[in-house]
């Protein structure tokens, strides 16, 4: 059973410290107070003596910034130690006690400063918008008015839960392409680069008796191997270029709509805008979030300038006093049946009971479409691999066989 450090205030006022055996933070905490003791701080017991050295040399390893998954720790421990009965100031210090992200760890330290000084768990956090988006901050401040905080922090980590699992899915599912195209392009340059070459002399002089894919090939492989340096300065430049262009305003509304055009990705990209649109909502409207302010979030989480501006045009309606459903109903980006659920949701007052649901569908529906873009993808890749690396090879070997037979 783990020990707990813990530093505990007394009826007398009196702060006393010590440690506890307990399955967990919660039942460490619960076994003080029924000893009559006000928890002020709790975290496990040689967190910060033993091995110091080995923790220092960790921490100046790692240097990288806070990720999404730091967040979820973050607020999964917060959310217990709330439910535990340990103050929010104690609580954050705990969890700052517990981190080994050097900079998470100042960023925690900071909002406890914070939330010492005064500041609104809300506002502390908003000081913070690339860790903690317009989602986390507001749900956080509908949970300080309804005073439902630790129900909430549980909330928004099973969201972050989600998106952290959504976006492992589709990484995931384009990896095997990647490696396929990569190993496709590295193979057919090898062969153009070094192993043509090696059949110059022997097709020297003999241009009138090759097919026209062994002169393409041969001129395209002289081609390689005098001009390589420009040709890599251009690749360079190029995909430098392309991601500027992707950046920008106008660049990032094009590949959006190009994600949403491609035969083969169209329904996988679809199924995961809608989702998280929808899943975003949801969340937003369960927490008692305005509507307004929950439109304009869902624009911004989407994921995509298209869907982005479906909800902001939804905003200026409900802004209007108009409903939910109309801009909806004119917009190709979200089907019927699910415009028609949404009415029905906000006909009867359970909007976002009827959002979850629709959302958890199409997570499902994502995980499928994910599946048989994967299975897709896969022989298209080896195909065209095969025959690109075949072509080549014919290239190569027919002249060799059309030569030996003259000769014979």
């Amino acid at each position: 059973m783990p020990n707990y450090r813990y530093q505990a205030r007394n009826n007398a006022g009196q702060v006393n410290s010590g440690t506890v055996s307990a399955d967990g933070v919660a039942a460490a905490a619960a076994s003080l107070r029924t000893q009559g003791l006000h928890v002020v701080s709790l975290s496990p017991a040689g967190a910060s003596e033993a091995g110091s050295g080995l923790v220092e040399a960790f921490k100046r390893i790692n240097s990288s910034k806070p990720t999404t998954k730091h967040v979820l720790d973050f607020t999964t421990q917060l959310a217990v130690m709330i439910r535990a009965g340990i103050n929010l100031r104690a609580a954050l210090e705990g969890v700052a006690e517990q981190t080994n992200h050097a900079q998470f760890k100042k960023v925690v330290m900071n909002l406890k400063d914070d939330v010492e000084s005064g500041k609104q768990f809300s506002e502390a956090i908003a000081k913070y918008p690339k860790l903690f988006g317009q989602l986390y901050v507001s749900m956080v401040r509908a949970s300080e008015m309804s005073g439902s905080f630790s129900e909430m922090l549980d909330r928004i980590a099973g969201y972050i839960g989600q998106q952290i699992e959504t976006r492992k899915m589709v990484v995931g599912a384009s990896i095997y392409p990647g490696i396929i195209a990569t190993m496709a392009i590295g193979v057919t340059v090898f062969m153009l680069s070094f192993v043509l070459p090696r059949f110059y002399t022997i097709f020297e002089g003999k241009e009138d008796v090759l097919p026209w894919s062994t002169k393409f090939l041969m001129g395209l492989s002289k081609f390689m191997t005098a001009e390589w340096p420009f040709i890599v300065g251009g690749a360079v430049a190029v995909a430098g270029l392309l991601v500027v262009v992707a950046k920008t305003e106008v660049g990032s509304f094009w590949i959006d709509k190009l994600k949403l055009s491609l035969p083969m990705l169209k329904n996988m990209f679809n199924a995961l805008y809608i989702n998280r649109s929808l899943q975003t909502m949801g969340q937003l409207i369960n927490a008692g979030v305005p509507m307004l302010d929950t439109l304009s979030i869902t624009g911004e989480i989407s994921g995509n300038q298209l869907y982005k501006g479906m909800w902001l045009r939804v905003h200026s309606s409900v802004k209007q006093g108009r409903k939910i459903t109309g801009p909806l109903l004119k917009d190709a980006l979200m089907p019927r049946s699910v415009v028609q659920m949404i009415a029905a949701g906000e006909e009867s007052g359970k909007l976002g009971e009827v959002l979850d649901e629709i959302s958890g569908y199409y997570a499902k529906q994502l995980k499928e479409q994910i599946k048989a873009v994967t299975s897709m993808i896969e022989p298209v890749m080896i195909v065209v691999m095969g025959s690109v690396v075949g072509f080549i090879a014919m290239a190569v070997i027919l002249p060799i066989f059309k030569m030996s037979q003259l000769v014979g």
